[in-house]
């Protein structure tokens, strides 16, 4: 072609040659600027961009250590061994009373406290008194019943007179008939009386000894529902109460709750009938066993917690209502997985890695992207990435990941 001969290049090949002098000036520049690949200490075989492994495990990273540098890390290396990590979860919780044996007692009249005859934490035992209450209410029931029997056995004598009166013709059978409907109507009338004051908590004893001629009383007397300790009392002597009012609370301390908090994120680990042990810090020496019998479906806005319960036997009483507790709950067990010291384990970033012994050269350690479970007593289970009997650094970890940091390494390829 002549030197002169002029040359048409049209737009999309002026372009296309302007992107290829940019690609080539910005390959340039990474090449001048990009660290060298081998550094003292590392044995690096290719690098991987970051763009590649932003969503898959990264491959392994060889760091070399000096037989100086191995020394003052003190290393210990060990095995990968298979265990059946038991899972235990620790929950703090409160000693609650068990619901179920917990009585609100409140009178069955109105009317006034005349008497209290137990104090705030007294032993009770079941129909013992509790109070005495003034009650115009059961005066009158009473004098409804007393009339009511009065009546009843005024006519049952008029009714024996009559039978024996048709029996020699001096009454007719017509007249008897009237009387024994008007005895069936006296005794419904006794009857209603008679349940009116055992609704009114009077014993069959106590009904039984109102009898006509006998002045009828006013005194309502509260008994304990059930054996147990008073752990509310809010009636005195003087008090006007009415059937609602709460004068006292037995609670059956034989049994308690101890109810714990559990977070979301152990609801899978836990379940109705799980183990639980119970400690405290008032009884060190003390260990209460009892299963989970209740967890509540209910989780709360405010502390994302669910209420776990476990049932006890509380005897002697040592636990009482409102103390702080510790739940040590035998949670789901785990299969038979490869398990490593939790100092053999390090996180770089959003990986979790250990590293291998290179048992072909000593002082080389190959870093190990893996997958893990729930730490449970120093223990780590590694779901994937590590085989049973391999060889691992147990102890002195930090120092290669600290040595690997400060060479500025990259996870490697694999061949």
């Amino acid at each position: 072609m002549n030197h002169r001969t002029r040359i048409a290049l049209s737009w999309p090949m002026m372009l296309a040659a302007g992107i290829g002098l940019a690609a080539a000036g910005a390959a340039l520049t990474y090449w001048s600027m990009r660290p060298p690949h081998t550094l003292a200490g590392a044995i690096p075989r290719s690098s991987v961009p970051d763009h590649a492994m932003a969503h898959a495990p990264q491959p392994d990273a060889t760091i070399a250590l000096s037989p100086e540098v191995m020394e003052r890390a003190n290393i210990v290396v060990g095995r990968v061994t298979a265990a059946e990590l038991g899972q235990s979860l620790r929950l703090p919780a409160v000693v609650e009373p068990n619901a179920y044996k917990q009585v609100a007692v409140t009178p069955l009249v109105a009317g006034r406290v005349t008497r209290v005859l137990v104090q705030l934490g007294q032993h009770v035992v079941r129909g013992q008194p509790l109070a005495e209450i003034f009650s115009p209410e059961l005066a009158e029931a009473e004098t409804r019943y007393v009339s009511a029997r009065a009546e009843l056995d005024a006519h049952e004598r008029e009714l024996q007179r009559t039978e024996k009166l048709v029996q020699i013709g001096a009454a007719t059978r017509q007249e008897l008939e009237g009387l024994h409907a008007d005895h069936a109507a006296l005794v419904t009338r006794v009857e209603s009386a008679r349940s009116r004051l055992e609704l009114l908590g009077l014993s069959s004893a106590e009904i039984g000894a109102l009898v006509p001629g006998k002045p009828v009383g006013a005194a309502a007397t509260i008994h304990a529902p059930i054996s147990g300790v008073v752990t509310e009392r809010a009636a005195n002597a003087g008090l006007n109460v009415d059937t609602p009012t709460k004068m006292f609370t037995v609670v059956d301390l034989s049994t308690v709750w101890i109810v714990a908090d559990v977070y979301e994120k152990d609801f899978s680990r836990l379940h109705v009938g799980s183990r639980a042990i119970v400690t405290t810090t008032a009884y060190p020496d003390m260990a209460v066993e009892g299963t989970v019998s209740y967890i509540d479906p209910q989780v709360s806005p405010e502390t994302r917690t669910a209420k776990a319960r476990v049932e006890v036997a509380n005897p002697r009483s040592h636990l009482r209502l409102g103390m702080y507790a510790d739940v040590s709950i035998d949670a789901d067990r785990q299969a038979m997985l490869p398990t490593v010291p939790a100092s053999a384990v390090q996180t770089i970033g959003d990986r979790t890695v250990l590293y291998l012994a290179d048992p072909k050269q000593p002082g080389t350690f190959i870093e190990r992207e893996i997958r893990i479970g729930r730490p449970s007593r120093g223990l780590v289970p590694v779901l994937d990435g590590i085989r049973v009997g391999e060889s691992i650094v147990t102890e002195g970890s930090f120092s290669i990941r600290a040595e690997r940091e400060r060479l500025g390494l990259s996870p490697l390829r694999k061949p």
